[in-house]
C-alpha cells in the first residue's frame, strides 16, 4: 500500500493539472473548427425544437429528432461540444438498472452505441467486455436475486453468477470474501468525446443544425406558446426548448423562474500506469462493482481505472454554484483532488485487486457531475412552461444519453411519451424543494449510490419538508411516515411493545404485525387516514363540462356525485387515473395520487391551451386537507359529529356533501380506497387538527384508531382495486387492465384516446390482468416480479402484497390469454425461488358496497 500512497502523495505536492486521458489535447473551437466566439454560420431564423446543451444528451436528442424525420430542429452549444460533464466521464455502460423502464434507456442506449460507428462512419471508442457486480455479504445475495426477478422479464442480458465464473471472468481478484456477481455480458465502457462527436455527425446528416459557440442569454415565451431564445448571434423563434444544459440547467431554468433542484458534486476518479498483469492478459477485465467498498473499477488500456463513491460525510458538493451560479467560462476545467475523502476506498480496492498496490497512478480526474435529490434524471415536458423540456439532472450521462435521446423524441414527435418513465418527470419536485432539502438529498443520494437497494425503501435526509399535514406534528412520533411528493404520510403506526423504526428487509419484517392490526381494525371497527398528499385540482368556468368530456373516458358525474375517470393518450394508454367530483354546476374537484399531482396538472393545462377552453384550473394540494374515515363503524361515529344524516339511503355511496363536522365546515365524500365503508373529508388544512381531535374522541367508544398506507394497500388489493403507477400507467390499455367499466366507449365525446381503444378492441387484446393467490413463505411479491410456466416467462406482477383477511399472499400479474382461465397454475419468481401461484376470480373480499347490496337482495328474496 505505501508505494500508492506515497505516489498519491507526491501528486498532491506536485499540484498537478489534471486533464482526461482519453480526450485529445485541441484549442477550444467548435465542431465547424471556428476559434472562440466566431459562429462560422447564420444562424437560423426560427426552428421546430431548440435544444440547448452540447453534451451527450442534448446531442443525442438532436441527433434523434433529425433522424425521425423533424425539420428545423437546432442545437445551441455555449462553447464546444462535449464541455461540461461529458468530457471528463469515466464512460461506463451499463445495461443494469433497478428501475423497470430506466432498463429500457439503458438497453436502447448499447443497442444504438453498437451500430453508431457504422451509421455515421465516425469511432465511437466501445468496449464491451462485460460488467459484475460483486456481491460478499448474504444480504447482497438476495439483493442481486431481488434485481434478477425483475430482470428476467426483461431483454436485458443479465445472469445471477458464482465465485468460480467470476474468478474466471475476472482473474486478478481476491475472491477471500466474494459469495455471487450480477453478471451482464454486453456492458462496458465508450469513449464520450467519440460518442457526442458521433451523434453529432449523425444528428447533422440528418438535417439539425449545430451552432457554437452560441450562449443562450435569453428566454422569452410568446403569447401562442413558443419561444423567443436570444444568444448574442441573434433571436431564434423555436416551438419547443430542449433544456440539456448539465450543471448550467439551473441557471437556463431561472431565466424563466424555474430554479431546477440540481447540484453539481465533486466525482474523482484515478487512472494507473501500464499494469503488467493487466497487460498480459488476453482479454480486456469486464467492469466491476464492488459494492461494498463502493467503487466501480474498469481496465484502461493496459492499466486500471478506478472510481469510488464517497460516503456522505466526506463527499463534496459544489454547493456555490447553487447559491451564485458557474463560474463564467467554466467548462473543461477539473476540480483540485481531495485524495484523504477517497483513501477508504482505494484500500477496499486494494483488496480486492491486490495488483493495485504495485501500481503507479499517473492521472487524477475530479470533475462536476449534476445530481438530483433522488439521483434520477429528469426528463419530459414541464409543468408551468408550456413546450419547455428537460433533460437533466443525469448522473449517468453516458449510459443514458441515447436511450433518452429516443425517448424524447418520441414523445415530441407522437404526443405522448412511448412508455411509462415517471420516475424522471421533471415534474416531480415543486416549491418545497428547497436549496437545503437538495442538498441533504444529493450528499445522501451520492453517498448511497451502492447501498443496499430494499423494498419499501425509505431515505431520510432533508426530511420533512415545508409540506407537511395539518395533523403530521400529532402523528409523526407514533407512526412509520414514508415520503411522498414532499409530504410525510405514516405508512404503519406502532404500539408500545413493538419493534420500532425503519428496518428494511427483503422479507416481512417489523411492520408486518403492526400493518396485520391496522387492516383488522378497518375491516371490523373504524379507522383514520391521513390521506392529505393527494393532488386536489378545482376545474371551473363554461367549457368545464367540453374540457373534462374531452379529457375523461368516462361520463362526468352530476352535481353532488362522484366517479372514477381515467385520461388516456392519443394511443390509447392510460395516462392518469383521476377521482371526478361535480361540486356545484360547472365546478370539478379532481383527486389524484401524490406521485402525479404535476404531472396530471400539465397534461390538463396543455389541453386547455391547445383546445382553447374557457375554464379556471387551481391547485389547491397544499391548502386543502384530508381525512379518511372507514370502517363498519365509521358511520357512527362521524353521526356523533353532525346534524347531517349520514344513513345509507341519505348519503349514497360516490355521493358528495359540503357539511359541518364538529363546527368544521368541510367537503364529504363518501368513497374509500380500503373498499369497506368510508368517507374522505376534505378540508381547510388548517383546520385539520381540529377535526382530527374530534373524531378521535368521539371514536373513543368505538375503539377508534389510526392506519396507515401500507394497511390500505393490502385492503385495496384484497378487494380487486387497481392502482395508478402498478395496474395502469403509460405501458398499458384500460381493457387489457380491467377497466371496462369505467371507459364509456359510447359516449358523445370524442375523449382522447377514443378511437385508439375502438382499434384495440376490434385488433383483441394479447394479454390481461389477472388476480393470483401465492403459496410463500416470509416474503411477499412487491410487484415487477417475473411469472413463469412450464419454464418459461410468461409475464410479470404489477403490485402484490400480504392479505390478512384470508391469510395469504396476493399479486396483480399481466398474462397471456391462453393462461387467462381461474385455477390456472404459474409460478411467481421471488428473491430467486419460484413460488406456486394460482389465477383466482377477484375479488377475494367483497368491497362493503356489494356486500351490503346482496344483503339487501337476499333479505328481499
Amino acid at each position: 500500500m505505501s508505494r500508492i500512497l506515497n505516489t498519491f502523495n507526491a501528486l498532491v505536492r506536485r499540484d498537478l493539472r489534471r486533464k482526461s486521458l482519453r480526450v485529445p489535447a485541441r484549442s477550444l473551437a467548435t465542431d465547424d473548427g471556428d476559434p472562440p466566439g466566431l459562429l462560422g454560420k447564420r444562424l437560423k431564423d426560427s426552428a421546430e425544437t431548440v435544444v440547448i446543451g452540447g453534451g451527450c444528451v442534448g446531442v443525442s436528442v438532436a441527433y434523434h429528432l433529425a433522424k425521425a424525420g423533424q425539420k428545423d430542429v437546432v442545437l445551441l452549444e455555449k462553447s464546444e461540444l462535449t464541455a461540461g460533464s461529458t468530457w471528463h466521464a469515466a464512460g461506463l455502460t451499463t445495461y443494469y438498472h433497478p428501475g423497470i423502464n430506466l432498463k429500457k434507456i439503458h438497453y436502447y442506449s448499447i443497442k444504438l452505441f453498437e451500430q453508431l460507428e457504422a451509421e455515421t462512419g465516425q469511432a465511437v471508442g466501445f468496449h464491451q467486455p462485460g460488467s459484475i457486480r460483486l456481491a460478499s455479504t448474504p444480504v447482497r445475495v438476495d439483493e442481486l436475486k431481488y434485481q434478477m426477478t425483475r430482470t428476467h422479464w426483461h431483454p436485458t442480458p443479465q445472469f445471477l453468477i458464482g465465485p468460480e465464473k467470476i474468478q474466471q471472468l475476472f482473474p486478478l481478484l481476491n475472491m477471500d470474501k466474494v459469495l455471487a456477481g450480477l453478471y451482464n455480458p454486453g456492458d462496458g465502457h465508450i469513449d464520450p468525446y467519440s460518442l457526442t462527436m458521433a451523434l453529432a455527425a449523425g444528428a447533422r446528416m440528418y438535417g439539425a443544425q449545430i451552432y457554437c459557440p452560441a450562449p443562450v442569454t435569453g428566454l422569452t415565451p410568446t403569447a401562442d406558446g413558443r419561444w423567443d431564445v436570444q444568444t448574442p448571434h441573434g433571436t431564434i423563434r423555436a416551438n419547443r426548448i430542449v433544456n440539456a444544459t448539465g450543471f448550467w440547467a439551473r441557471e437556463l431554468g431561472q431565466m424563466i423562474g424555474l430554479p431546477h433542484p440540481t447540484i453539481p458534486v465533486h466525482h474523482q476518479y484515478v487512472v494507473t500506469a501500464t499494469v503488467p498483469e493487466v497487460k498480459a492478459l488476453e482479454t480486456e477485465l469486464p467492469v466491476i462493482r464492488d459494492l461494498e467498498g463502493s467503487y466501480y473499477l474498469r481496465q484502461e488500456r493496459d492499466g486500471l481505472l478506478f472510481g469510488p463513491y464517497e460516503k456522505e460525510e466526506k463527499m463534496k458538493l459544489q454547493d456555490s454554484w447553487v447559491r451564485d451560479g458557474v463560474p463564467p467560462g467554466f467548462g473543461k476545467e477539473l476540480f483540485e483532488s481531495d485524495l484523504d475523502r477517497i483513501m477508504d476506498h482505494v484500500e477496499r480496492a486494494m483488496e480486492m485487486v491486490p495488483v493495485l498496490k504495485n501500481a503507479d497512478i499517473i492521472n487524477i480526474v475530479s470533475g462536476p457531475i449534476t445530481y438530483t435529490p433522488d439521483l434520477l434524471p429528469m426528463i419530459g415536458p414541464h409543468q408551468g412552461a408550456r413546450n419547455y423540456w428537460t433533460a437533466i439532472g443525469f448522473g449517468y450521462g453516458i449510459i443514458h444519453s441515447g436511450g433518452v435521446g429516443k425517448f424524447l423524441s418520441d414523445w415530441i414527435v407522437s404526443g405522448e411519451p412511448p412508455y411509462d418513465l415517471i420516475e424522471c418527470d421533471p415534474n416531480r419536485y415543486a416549491h418545497w424543494t428547497s436549496v437545503p432539502y437538495l442538498c441533504a438529498k444529493a450528499r445522501e443520494s451520492y453517498g448511497f449510490n451502492n447501498v443496499v437497494g430494499y423494498p419499501k425503501e425509505e431515505r431520510f435526509a432533508g426530511r420533512p419538508t415545508d409540506r407537511v399535514s395539518g395533523v403530521y406534528e400529532r402523528l409523526k412520533d407514533t407512526c412509520s411516515m414514508g415520503f411522498h411528493a414532499g409530504w410525510e404520510q405514516p405508512h404503519y403506526f406502532h404500539k408500545p411493545g413493538d419493534d420500532t423504526g425503519y428496518k428494511p428487509s427483503f422479507r416481512r419484517t417489523n411492520w408486518f404485525g403492526p400493518v396485520g392490526r391496522e387492516c383488522k381494525l378497518v375491516m371490523e371497527g373504524v379507522g383514520v387516514i391521513d390521506l392529505s398528499p393527494f393532488g386536489k385540482f378545482i376545474v371551473k368556468g363554461e367549457d368545464s363540462h367540453r374540457l373534462l368530456d374531452r379529457l375523461f373516458a368516462n361520463t362526468l358525474p352530476k352535481v353532488g356525485q362522484t366517479n372514477i375517470s381515467h385520461m388516456l393518450t392519443p394511443r390509447g394508454r392510460v395516462y392518469a387515473e383521476v377521482t371526478v367530483t361535480q361540486t356545484a354546476p360547472g365546478e370539478f374537484l379532481l383527486i389524484t395520487g401524490s406521485g402525479s399531482e404535476l404531472h396530471d396538472l400539465r397534461w390538463i393545462e396543455r389541453e386547455v391551451c391547445d383546445g382553447g377552453y374557457r375554464v379556471s384550473v387551481s391547485n389547491v394540494t397544499d391548502e386543502m386537507g384530508v381525512l379518511g374515515v372507514a370502517g363498519p363503524k365509521s358511520r357512527a361515529v362521524l353521526q356523533k359529529l353532525t346534524d347531517e344524516d349520514m344513513s345509507d339511503t341519505a348519503f349514497r355511496f360516490l355521493h358528495c356533501r359540503s357539511m359541518q363536522l364538529a363546527g368544521v365546515p368541510l367537503r364529504a365524500i363518501r368513497i374509500s380506497y380500503t373498499g369497506e365503508l368510508g368517507w374522505e373529508l376534505y378540508m381547510d388544512m388548517q383546520k385539520m387538527s381540529a377535526v382530527y381531535e374530534a373524531l378521535m374522541e368521539a371514536g373513543r367508544d368505538e375503539n377508534i384508531d389510526n392506519f396507515g398506507t401500507y394497511a390500505m394497500n393490502s385492503l385495496r388489493l384484497e378487494k380487486g382495486f387497481r392502482a395508478w403507477g402498478a395496474e395502469m400507467n403509460c405501458d398499458t390499455n384500460p381493457l387489457e387492465a380491467g377497466l371496462d367499466y369505467f371507459i364509456k366507449l359510447n359516449k358523445p365525446a370524442e375523449f382522447l384516446g377514443k378511437q385508439a381503444l375502438l382499434e384495440i378492441r376490434a385488433q383483441g387484446l394479447s394479454r390481461r390482468l389477472v388476480f393470483l393467490t401465492l403459496h410463500t413463505d416470509d416474503i411477499d411479491p412487491e410487484g415487477n416480479e417475473t411469472v413463469w410456466h412450464n419454464g418459461e416467462v410468461v409475464g410479470n406482477t404489477t403490485s402484490g402484497s400480504y392479505s390478512y383477511t384470508t391469510q395469504q399472499s396476493l399479486a396483480f400479474a399481466y398474462l397471456p390469454l391462453h393462461l387467462l382461465h381461474v385455477g390456472q397454475k404459474v409460478e411467481v419468481e421471488l428473491l430467486g425461488q419460484r413460488y406456486p401461484a394460482t389465477v383466482t376470480q377477484e375479488p377475494l373480499v367483497p368491497t362493503e358496497p356489494t356486500r351490503t347490496r346482496l344483503q339487501k337482495k337476499n333479505r328481499s328474496v
